[in-house]
């Protein structure tokens, strides 16, 4: 409630202007349109009229952004709907969560667009750490988390945020027992306080807050998905800088599954992306983006970030992400053949 509340309200803040030295390409006269991937009000959307407000002061003559909520909250119709329908002049973005990106990597029928070839604005990262209940004395290791396989982990659907800690397991030669149809993080703790599951993944909005439960009753972080840089090199996340990621925690994987962990962590991440429709003029780029860099350093976009535990990115980051769905565009159909096999599910 305190994220909701105070993203609520930078819809009544004025972000504050920012220098523009760029050479700016004409926009016309009238207002610039934001396309938002999920309903009104709900989390994408909120974080859509936050952006619109914080990025709106980068334009000449600060025009108003509207932001037209559209679909579901998994955001495939609003990505169907810039592939679609968005004419690339430049007068209209679109912003969506990472549940997208999770449809279209996992083949879900109902997705018709192809987000590797969008143009990327900027980025709102989240955390993803696995909280594992160890045996006592056990040390927060490979060899401990395989010797607990079958892992019974907590998870909503393999088309879900789960699909990256299923496949950073996988990776790591870890056998799991999922439990699944577990969704949200309440019903995923309630699991593991009641023994039901050895493991959550908590990823997300406010990941600090939701692991602070299960620590207390013997949970141990063991990895993080760490934080993607501009140039596709993994850190440590920012938040838990002590948590090895999961290429370092264990750094030898086969190249299928190397890639397509890549790729599902990257979509994980994503809070939210935002980003141009393909062919948009090169000129009308750089407006939106720098507009967008302004954006990631006003006070009160900031603000709501750090209360959501979200990592503000430009467009190097954002590019990144999308840059590692693009690397698994090949195996698509061996994933989800590997999930068919691994837990008997196939894509909507």
């Amino acid at each position: 409630m305190k994220r909701r509340r105070i993203l609520g309200g930078l819809l009544a803040a004025s972000a504050l202007p920012f220098g523009q030295e760029a050479a700016w390409a004409d926009t016309g006269d009238g207002p610039l349109a934001l396309l938002v991937a999920g309903p009104d009000g709900e989390q994408t959307s909120r974080w859509g009229n936050a952006v619109a407000l914080a990025m709106e002061p980068g334009f000449p003559g600060t025009p108003t952004i509207i932001t037209q909520p559209v679909g579901g909250l998994d955001g495939v119709t609003g990505a169907n709907r810039l592939d679609a329908l968005v004419v690339p002049d430049g007068r209209t973005a679109a912003i969506f969560p990472g549940a997208a990106l999770i449809a279209w990597l996992t083949g879900d029928s109902r997705a018709h667009f192809d987000p590797t070839r969008w143009v990327p604005l900027m980025a709102g990262a989240n955390s993803g750490v696995l909280v594992v209940r160890l045996p006592a004395n056990a040390a927060p290791d490979l060899q401990n988390l395989r010797a607990m396989a079958p892992l019974r982990i907590a998870a909503e659907q393999p088309q879900s945020n789960d699909l990256a800690a299923l496949l950073a397991l996988a990776r790591l030669g870890v056998a799991t027992a999922p439990v699944f149809g577990l969704r949200g993080i309440a019903a995923k703790t309630r699991a593991f306080m009641g023994g039901e599951v050895d493991a959550v993944f908590v990823c997300g909005e406010g990941v600090p807050e939701d692991i602070a439960p299960m620590t207390a009753g013997g949970g141990v972080p063991v990895f993080s998905l760490g934080a993607l840089g501009a140039d596709g090199s993994i850190s440590a996340d920012p938040l838990f800088p002590s948590l090895p990621d999961v290429i370092s925690f264990s750094g030898s994987a086969t190249p299928f599954l190397d890639a397509v962990y890549r790729a599902a962590a990257a979509a994980a991440r994503l809070d939210f992306v935002v980003v141009l429709p393909k062919l948009t003029d090169p000129g009308a780029v750089s407006q939106w983006r720098q507009a967008g860099q302004g954006a990631i350093i006003t006070p009160a976009l900031t603000s709501a970030a750090s209360a959501s535990s979200i990592t503000l990115q430009g467009a190097p980051e954002a590019a990144a992400a999308l840059a590692a769905l693009n690397t698994v565009t090949t195996d698509q159909t061996d994933l989800q053949s590997f999930l068919a096999k691994s837990f008997g599910w196939q894509p909507g």
